[in-house]
């Protein structure tokens, strides 16, 4: 978290200034250089990847009360962000993409100031609005960056990484131990793969499921047990029915089944998930990249007493003790080197499209970024 007292910053004494011994201890809140408008990917229009539109005149976020401005350095893709750009997930017209950022601080308000934020720290956040030069942040949402983890990792982090966290420690309501079986389905990319390492981290035994093209990153994640799948061409999950996965996990559990499964594919596996369930198992459904699990009737799962649950990531950052409770753990495991995160690509942010494109076709075997200039 932030020291207030080690990191007040002052600024220099005006020379010849009749005010200069006072100006040597006002705080610095402000780059000289933040302009009225910023480069900026916009959508106006819901639709494809194309509809997320570069605009280099869009208006600079205003800093008010209990805010700081970021100045940009990476952006994180996600597939929530294309749920927004798609209309799936509704959101105001016109917004600026993206929820996840990491920069350094370009402005401070006094609220931020006084707990003991600066210009120039080094910071990741998830708030609406990173596919820009400059965001306005809550103060309450930055978490700062520790010295030995770099600004792509840590912007990695912020929607992947605190979602494989609560995925593998909380979302499972304490339905698993440590000992038992979890599966994960698309342990090859994003962040199933955080999701995997940290499971293996609390002590579960993890079967996971990956494609044929995305074998050789699943392999190093440390799963007991991996199943690979053949790919469908142009599309971000696997092909779910090219091997018979129920029948694979229960002569893995001599039959007992997992009692976690982590599945953000969703509409092609949300079958074989509940199938693979042990008595009392636990179904974590958080993601639609096969599309929307459909309505099914809750008497489906009386005959293992399962559970089911649909988790986001906001109800379990509820306040910034959690927010960051949940990263200094993270970020505790990376400096360590028990995480090993991979950085796919980072596409400049005039290729917003391009991006996008490149996630929703399944060819990141990582985190796929956007750098700013």
């Amino acid at each position: 978290m932030f020291a207030v007292a080690s990191r007040r910053v002052l600024a220099p004494a005006v020379a010849g200034g009749r005010h200069g011994g006072l100006a040597a201890f006002l705080p610095v809140r402000c780059m000289s250089s933040i302009p009225s408008t910023m480069k900026a990917a916009v959508v106006r229009e819901v639709g494809d990847a194309h509809a997320l539109k570069v605009e280099s005149d869009f208006p600079t976020p205003e800093l008010k009360p209990g805010q700081v401005i970021v100045k940009n350095q990476y952006a994180g893709i996600n597939f929530i962000d294309t749920y927004h750009r798609k209309g799936l997930y509704p959101r105001d017209l016109p917004f600026v993409g993206g929820q996840e950022g990491g920069g350094t601080v370009a402005a401070v308000s006094d609220e931020a100031a006084a707990e003991g934020i600066k210009v120039g720290d080094a910071v990741a956040y998830s708030v609406f609005g990173s596919y820009a030069q400059y965001t306005a942040v809550p103060a309450a949402k930055l978490l700062p960056v520790p010295d030995g983890v770099g600004l792509d990792v840590a912007t990695s982090c912020v929607v992947q990484g605190l979602t494989a966290h609560y995925l593998t420690s909380s979302a499972h309501a304490d339905l698993i131990k440590a000992g038992e079986w979890c599966l994960i389905h698309g342990v090859g990319g994003g962040t199933c793969q955080w999701a995997a390492q940290m499971a293996k981290l609390r002590g579960f035994k993890v079967i996971g499921t990956c494609s044929k093209g995305k074998a050789d990153v699943a392999s190093s994640l440390g799963c007991d047990e991996l199943i690979v799948l053949d790919e469908v061409p142009g599309a971000s999950y696997e092909d779910y029915e090219s091997v018979d996965i129920v029948s694979r996990v229960m002569d893995v559990t001599e039959g007992k089944g997992c009692k976690a499964v982590i599945d953000g594919i969703g509409k092609s596996t949300v079958d074989i998930s509940i199938s693979s369930l042990a008595h009392r198992g636990i179904f974590i459904s958080f993601g639609n990249a096969s599309g929307a699990v459909p309505a099914f009737p809750v008497l489906r799962l009386i005959g293992k007493s399962a559970y089911v649950t649909r988790p986001k990531l906001l109800d379990y950052t509820v306040d910034r003790a959690e927010l960051v409770s949940r990263a200094d753990e993270i970020f505790g495991w990376l400096k360590e080197g028990k995480l090993n995160v991979s950085v796919d690509t980072a596409f400049p942010l005039d290729q917003a499209a391009e991006g996008h494109l490149y996630l929703e076709a399944g060819k990141s075997k990582g985190k796929v970024l956007y750098q700013i200039d």
